[in-house]
């Protein structure tokens, strides 16, 4: 069993209430931009029920210093070989936005190795793998990369308006942008795991429509949920989410 500072030393995880007697584990992967402190709430809301990770993209907050990764391919790679010693307890894996391309790409390369995977998928606020992405964000200026992030919600604007801080921003917002606008999935690619996909009813970039051909990635079973808000309805549905997601971890 991995030891209460295991993850500590990993920079690729936040372990900020660790639970060692917890059945399960759930991770959390952020969205384009996002870090893992954005879902401390979340942390605290699951700590009771599941040891969390939440993981940390490199070029944020304590990994600053380390230049973004362009590819959601080789960001699960990196995230998948440091998982791979956290799974003697049952994994759940949460992805939001983008993140939930990433972990679907994680529970790829378990079933690619024949190594037992995560028990189930959440993937939230994202378009299903396979679909179509036309957008070019990535390829803005800074002042638009900015206003799109600031249209979707999840970043305080007061921190774009400070230049430094904006500066600090800027290269994993963008390295992350072109991660996923880049990324592209086999319309028959699969997981064995459940996937049950999350939407805010008013999300502009992850509508119903497109979260619900998720169920084509799966051979486990699927399920659609929607929830009050847009884009970033985590962030106002904090208890509803982990309720979700600790009844299911009962189930």
């Amino acid at each position: 069993m991995p030891s209460r500072s295991a993850a500590v030393e990993s920079p690729w995880f936040r372990r900020f209430q660790p639970n060692d007697d917890a059945p399960a584990r759930v991770v959390i992967f952020p969205h384009a931009g996002g870090s893992a402190g954005y879902y401390l709430d979340h942390v605290n809301a699951l700590a009771p029920y599941a040891d969390v990770l939440a993981v940390q993209y490199p070029g944020r907050q304590n990994r600053l210093a380390e230049p973004g990764i362009r590819s959601v391919p080789e960001l699960a790679e990196r995230v998948y070989q440091e998982l791979r010693a956290w799974a003697d307890r049952p994994l759940v894996l949460f992805g939001h936005s983008m993140g939930s391309a990433v972990a679907f790409e994680v529970a790829r390369r378990f079933a690619r190795d024949g190594v037992p995977g995560p028990r189930l998928l959440f993937a939230s606020a994202g378009r299903a793998p396979s679909l179509p992405r036309d957008s070019e964000t990535h390829t803005l200026s800074d002042d638009g990369l900015l206003r799109e992030i600031t249209r979707l919600g999840g970043t305080d604007e007061r921190i774009l308006a400070v230049p430094a801080l904006r500066e600090v921003i800027l290269p994993s917002l963008r390295a992350d942008y072109t991660a996923i606008e880049t990324y592209r999935c086999e319309p028959d690619a699969t997981v064995p795991q459940p996937i049950i996909a999350l939407v805010g009813e008013s999300d502009p970039n992850a509508t119903v429509d497109q979260a619900a051909p998720w169920a084509r990635h799966t051979t486990g079973g699927f399920d659609l949920r929607v929830f009050p808000g847009g884009h970033f309805y985590v962030a106002e549905q904090v208890e509803a989410v982990a309720a979700l997601i600790t009844a299911c971890l009962d189930a």
